[in-house]
């Protein structure tokens, strides 16, 4: 019995060290969707999200890399691949929901190209001033949704008690993307440095049709945290 348990051990121990071995491939992931924010104008940080899935546990960390050419924003999503005869992967799909920086742009259209497919589009407006924001915003660091409620909270901590809520603006661009702005008002000139948590209560508009809508809420510092919220 303590040989077999020997053996045992000794195989489990051979087929972890060949799976550390492993080189991975970076290899394209499997993409699904491809979210366009509406409201970014010509002095901010550009993002789009991008929604898919790695085919079983020996895919791993997906990551975005951007080319712009052009009016095209060409955006390659990739992973690290750990397939080989040695390895076993446990069949076992994983979903991704992957911001992409794509940076500042010139006023204009734009098609978005992704893993060499036209996916979507969208439009970069004039900035009114040389400021990266017009407002500040809340430093949101997660979206808590309530089960069957349209009700959110976006919750997280401001780094002074100088900042107060003002209120939310929410846009959308005629498709699938609810770009929210949690506007904070500057109460104060003197502004120590002071963790202060917050929870704000937003109801998700239901003017858009399709089924899976995407929240992208602009957050403090052009930060910006994403859930998706499926349409009842």
């Amino acid at each position: 019995m303590k040989a077999l348990k020997m053996i045992s051990l000794l195989v489990m121990m051979i087929i972890a060290a060949s799976a550390l071995a492993a080189e991975p491939i970076s290899s394209m992931a499997p993409v699904d969707h491809v979210y366009s924010p509406k409201g970014f104008d010509s002095n901010d940080n550009v993002e789009v999200v991008v929604e898919g899935h790695l085919p079983n546990l020996c895919w791993k960390s997906p990551k975005a890399e951007v080319m712009i050419s052009g009016k095209n924003i060409n955006i390659n999503i990739k992973a690290l691949n750990y397939e080989s005869e040695n390895i076993f992967c446990a069949e076992a799909i994983v979903p991704y929901l992957v911001p992409v920086q794509v940076g500042l742009l010139d006023k204009g259209n734009y098609k978005v190209m992704v893993n060499g497919i036209e996916d979507s589009s969208m439009y970069i407006s004039e900035s009114s001033s040389d400021a990266v924001d017009d407002h500040v915003y809340a430093n949101v660091e997660y979206i808590e949704r309530n089960e069957g409620s349209r009700m959110v909270q976006l919750k997280g901590y401001n780094p002074s008690e100088c900042f107060v809520f003002d209120q939310i603006e929410v846009s959308n661009n005629g498709a699938d993307v609810y770009s929210i702005l949690p506007v904070m008002e500057q109460v104060s000139d003197f502004c120590p440095m002071k963790m202060v948590p917050f929870s704000i209560d937003m109801e998700v508009p239901n003017d858009l049709e399709s089924q899976k809508v995407l929240l992208h809420v602009r957050a403090m510092d052009g930060k910006s945290v994403n859930a998706l919220f499926i349409n009842k």
